[in-house]
């Protein structure tokens, strides 16, 4: 191939420059990925490429980018405001390039427009519906904006709908395109697709529970270890509860230590297991210790419920932590290589 410019190039050259300046690893990746006929057809090029100068590789690399910018738009607020953000940052001409060249690889997500929807609204209609329905709709919202939905449900029905939703793997476009029609009316949408809807599942679950509040958490696990036993120990596994705190490093628990209000601390530790308090205890100085074991003391009888949310504050320490990278929290589901 002789020497190119971006504005001559096809599809299948561009994606073979793209392969070529990403490593042989990210390559191998994203050639398994691809059909057989994608292979040969990018791998031809690839064996043909004599020289393309550097101008049209930057501008290969910042189309890629663009392209990517432009799916997370839609992916997380819709094709209109995708269309807004991209002409906010690119200017309207490059955006309306961009969004026409995606053309209709992009499909809106199931259930879109629960994103702009406030919660407490969604409550209103979804609180009488079928559980599995109730499941269907939450797996397709925001983590917080679903956590919001299921603590404010009744117990018998939180549970139901947390194992539903946990057992929930693909659903048919057609189930989906019924329970959007009963919503329509309502909250006003209209969503397509065209293929299985992955969504649910036990992360789906797990992600839910991380924003939920203690009380709301310890019912849904109580629920599913009474219906099955065996989900319930899987989405333990991959969560982080205010005990799990004696599976943290001495170094992490003193991190924690930093940000944790001794107040709060306190509250979090009334009537804890000895090995929990130990843990704690056994990361500060003689002398927090001993404050804190007698700021304990001075708090007397303190509701579950105050406990509960103390703890659930520590736990979002932690869990903030280990999102940022500071800390490592091990999970009984998770693989080490040694």
């Amino acid at each position: 191939m002789a020497t190119k410019t971006q504005g001559r190039l096809t599809g299948s050259q561009k994606a073979a420059i793209m392969l070529m300046h990403m490593g042989k690893e990210r390559a191998a990746k994203v050639l398994r990925a691809m059909s057989e006929a994608e292979v040969s057809e990018v791998m031809t090029e690839i064996a043909q490429l004599d020289t393309v100068d550097s101008t049209t590789v930057s501008e290969v690399l910042s189309e890629f980018r663009d392209h990517v910018v432009a799916r997370e738009y839609v992916a997380s607020g819709g094709f209109e405001l995708a269309r807004e953000y991209l002409e906010e940052s690119l200017g309207e001409e490059k955006a309306a390039e961009i969004l026409d060249n995606l053309g209709a690889s992009i499909i809106k997500a199931p259930f879109e427009f629960l994103r702009r929807t406030d919660p407490r609204q969604i409550l209103t209609y979804l609180q009488d519906e079928h559980p599995q329905t109730i499941a269907l709709v939450i797996a397709h919202m925001r983590p917080d904006d679903a956590a919001m939905v299921v603590s404010a449900l009744s117990e018998q029905m939180m549970r139901e709908v947390a194992r539903r939703l946990a057992n929930m793997d693909r659903t048919a476009p057609e189930v989906v395109a019924q329970v959007e029609a009963i919503l329509e009316p309502k909250l006003s949408s209209v969503i397509r697709q065209n293929d299985l809807s992955s969504v649910g599942g036990v992360q789906a679950l797990v992600d839910i529970l991380n924003r939920s509040d203690r009380a709301t958490e310890r019912l849904i696990l109580e629920g599913l270890e009474s219906n099955d036993a065996e989900l319930a120990d899987e989405v333990r596994s991959r969560m982080f509860v205010f005990e799990d705190i004696t599976s943290l490093d001495d170094r992490s628990v003193q991190l924690v230590l930093r940000q944790v209000d001794s107040k709060e601390l306190a509250v979090a530790l009334k009537g804890v297991r000895a090995d929990v308090r130990d843990k704690i205890m056994n990361n500060m100085s003689e002398r927090a210790g001993a404050n804190l074991l007698e700021e304990i003391d001075l708090l007397g009888a303190v509701r579950l419920k105050t406990v509960e949310e103390a703890q659930g504050a520590v736990v979002r320490v932690i869990r903030a932590l280990e999102e940022a990278g500071q800390i490592v929290v091990s999970r009984t589901s998770d693989e080490f290589v040694v």
